[in-house]
């Protein structure tokens, strides 16, 4: 059974370069405009190429999140290789075999291909020509329901999904919906095909550019690498000595200044802006 992540009719936005991966603060923001990512949500990822850190969120996809956390503090991820990587799309890894056809012990998860979101979610809206209400919930992309529609549901929430938009985290799976169990990817493109098919379940808010370094796989061979870079050492920062763990803060997506920079990448990308485009922007100490 083969972990693979779909590349029919695939299509590729790249979101680099310029405002739109800018990691430096605004000149404007203040204290309020950022948020600190709690240790147990901040999963940290050490690689051959350096190091990469991920926003994971529970409220997106709890199951999901409880995995990652599961395998990463038992110090499953650490050595496994990133075997399969295609360039403009993912690194895929998470595999102990190496070959796509391995997983870990514990039993397969059930989807979270979206979840239901309620207003304590903090969703923060983002204008796109593109159906539907699309924004971030934290640091993840998703397209919702308007909040309007929370007033005639019975849990009082909306569903939302998340979409697969450069340094998303999505489980990989076989054909089985039920079949995600280790390997995992991160995106380095957009990539329509998967939203709603796989599960999102974080984002990188820092060291994406060490992922693009990643070393690619062959495309005749659907991406395989023969000489794969692998994962040092992968731990939830919460497992990290206090004096050895990262600090993260995220300019939050619903303050005033990460407003204005969507803006400006909007100004930037005219007509064809999209909701992808829009990378999280952080700071990092420590660690």
């Amino acid at each position: 059974m083969t972990f693979r992540i779909g590349l029919a009719a695939f299509s590729v936005a790249l979101a680099f370069g310029g405002t739109v991966a800018a990691q430096t603060p605004a000149a404007t923001a203040t204290a309020a405009d950022w948020r600190v990512i709690a240790p147990e949500n901040l999963w940290v990822i050490d690689t051959t190429q350096g190091r990469v850190l991920v926003e994971l969120d529970p409220r997106v996809a709890p199951g999901h999140v409880d995995r990652i956390r599961t395998l990463s503090n038992q110090g499953f991820y650490d050595g496994l290789k990133f075997h399969r990587v295609i360039r403009g799309f993912m690194a895929q890894t998470g595999d102990p075999l190496g070959t796509g056809e391995g997983s870990s012990d514990l039993p397969d998860l059930p989807p979270e291909f979206s979840f239901r979101r309620g207003t304590p979610a903090g969703f923060a809206p983002v204008r796109t020509n593109a159906p539907g209400v699309q924004g971030l919930v934290g640091s993840i992309p998703v397209v919702t329901q308007p909040d309007a529609q929370m007033f005639v549901t019975a849990d009082f929430k909306v569903d939302a999904t998340g979409l697969f938009c450069p340094g998303v985290a999505g489980m990989a799976r076989s054909a089985g919906v039920d079949s995600a169990n280790s390997q995992f990817f991160l995106m380095m493109g957009q990539n329509d095909n998967l939203n709603g098919a796989y599960t999102v379940f974080g984002r990188v808010v820092a060291g994406l550019d060490v992922v693009e370094k990643l070393k690619i796989g062959d495309d005749a061979n659907n991406g395989a690498v023969a000489d794969p870079d692998a994962m040092s050492r992968v731990r939830i920062a919460s497992a990290i000595p206090e004096s050895e763990r990262p600090v993260v803060r995220v300019m939050d997506a619903r303050s005033a200044a990460f407003a204005a920079r969507v803006d400006a990448v909007r100004t930037e990308k005219g007509n064809g802006f999209k909701l992808c485009d829009v990378q999280p922007v952080a700071e990092v100490t420590g660690g």
